[in-house]
């Protein structure tokens, strides 16, 4: 990555859900960089829309990243679960390789009332599998468990970093309103944002801020964590002192935008990033 690319989670809600033809030419009429495929129930996608973004992808005329299907959980007690879950986030890698994407993201797992210590391994072992896999195709696209918003989850900044040290194409995603909710308002001000870019470099290297994935959004927070997403207008989430210490950071890669209103709150980072 030459430089932080913004994407939003997802077609613009202005295609109407017309298709990716539609969405890409409105992302283009927006100068926005690319998309997030949101693989929600399932990876599903249709062939000619696969032929239609690997021909942008080829000429580098969009980025493309994916989200795994949100029935995940790596440290499920029942072992078809598990294995339900690894044959998704594998599906997810085949398909967004295919088109020419950047990286995957996924909530990787909950506690489940389990030792934080277990869940990584059992975490670690699901993990083992999908690369391995993935391995044996020669498909080396990015694999990043996402920071979670909610305690119950599996899925802080440390844990995640910890887990990338393990593996070649792990890296973190780091959704930084995820951890504003789980911490119940902190992590929110230009030295806190600094404290975990430092962090993630510190542990992982300068491939990792040169190669970082990012999501972003407006968040409602309880005591317990993550509510739900809002409109930056509508919410506490610092993005301009984040979008400051990326550029401080000289971080590169993507920031995948969240808000409900998507393309709008994309324009919004992606503008006032623009003007640093």
């Amino acid at each position: 990555m030459d430089k932080l690319h913004f994407l939003t989670a997802g077609l613009p809600l202005a295609s109407e859900n017309k298709g990716y033809e539609e969405g890409i030419r409105i992302l283009k009429e927006m100068n926005l960089d690319g998309l997030e495929m949101e693989f929600v129930h399932g990876v599903r996608i249709k062939d000619e829309s696969k032929e239609f973004l690997k021909g942008l992808t080829s000429k580098c005329e969009i980025v493309l990243s994916a989200h795994a299907p949100f029935y995940i959980n790596l440290n499920s007690k029942e072992e078809e679960k598990i294995e339900a879950s690894i044959q998704r986030i594998i599906e997810t890698a085949m398909v967004t390789n295919e088109v020419g994407g950047y990286s995957i993201t996924f909530h990787a797992a909950f506690y489940m009332g389990m030792s934080e210590e277990d869940v990584y391994q059992t975490v670690k072992k699901g993990i083992s599998k999908i690369t391995e896999e993935l391995n044996k195709q020669n498909n080396k696209i990015w694999i990043r468990p996402e920071t979670t918003g909610k305690m119950s989850q599996w899925g802080n900044l440390e844990e995640i970093v910890r887990l990338s040290k393990e593996f070649e194409t792990v890296l973190p995603c780091i959704d930084f309103s995820h951890l504003h909710a789980r911490y119940n308002g902190i992590y929110n001000t230009y030295d806190e944002f600094s404290q975990m870019l430092d962090f993630v470099g510190n542990e992982l290297g300068a491939e990792a801020l040169n190669n970082m994935h990012i999501h972003v959004a407006g968040i409602a927070y309880t005591a317990k964590g993550e509510k739900n997403h809002l409109i930056f207008s509508e919410s506490d989430m610092n993005y301009q002192d984040l979008l400051r210490a990326l550029k401080n950071h000289s971080a590169k890669g993507i920031v995948v935008c969240e808000s409900p209103n998507i393309e709008t709150d994309t324009k919004i980072l992606k503008d006032f990033y623009e003007s640093l």
